[in-house]
């Protein structure tokens, strides 16, 4: 006699394999498309940020300066695409002549892309997005931002420290938003041992535009 619930179990294990099985074709195919998009997309900079930022902010007018000098200088800017520092970053770029790159993440909330992107590209995987921003950048700044934008800044630490990615500067930019951070860093990971003292100084805590923009534009010449 069958039994009816080993093979519902069975039914159940086959159709989750085939599942994820084709899943992959798809991760495969937004590699493949992401790829495609921005093989003809100048050195760029990836600036991260809050998408909560409002225009008037002083983050917002930071991004949208440093963005508009850098496109000046041939730079591309990329961003995830959305609202509130990347949108300022975004509208940066096209103001400065650069290409304004958005890489848009689908989510239930926040995400809608924004109005100043020349190529758009929007993805349904966190990680397959975060090898383009990583992939075709030569340096990042940190705006003010939340878990997502704290995400972004210690992969690319982590990417640089374990010698995955060449090492670029990593600005961080807002001493009154990141100090306290940064003091963590250097009286705990620093001081307990965690990091090394040379790995600290791939991070750049900055206030000002111009310190971004000057030290990133001797990258691109």
């Amino acid at each position: 006699m069958k039994n009816k619930k080993g093979d519902s179990t069975r039914y159940l294990i086959d159709d989750f394999t085939t599942q994820e099985s084709w899943r992959l074709f798809r991760i495969l195919s937004e590699f493949v498309d992401g790829i495609d998009n921005m093989a003809d997309v100048p050195p760029g900079v990836s600036i991260y940020g809050s998408a909560r930022a409002k225009e008037g902010d002083k983050a917002y007018t930071d991004a949208m300066d440093i963005a508009r000098a850098l496109s000046s200088k041939g730079c591309s800017i990329i961003t995830g695409g959305g609202p509130g520092v990347m949108e300022a970053a975004n509208r940066g770029a096209q103001e400065g002549g650069g290409v304004s790159v958005g890489l848009n993440i689908d989510l239930p909330f926040e995400q809608e892309p924004n109005p100043y992107i020349d190529k758009l590209i929007t993805f349904r995987y966190f990680f397959v997005r975060k090898v383009m921003f990583m992939k075709y950048s030569r340096a990042f700044v940190i705006m003010p931002g939340g878990f997502g934008t704290m995400d972004e800044f210690f992969e690319a630490l982590t990417l640089i420290q374990t010698h995955k990615i060449a090492p670029f500067p990593v600005y961080v930019v807002g001493k009154d938003y990141y100090g306290g951070l940064v003091d963590w860093i250097n009286g705990k990971m620093l001081a307990e041992d965690m990091i090394l003292p040379e790995e600290l100084k791939i991070v750049r805590l900055v206030d000002t535009v111009e310190e971004v923009t000057e030290g990133i534009s001797g990258l691109l010449k």
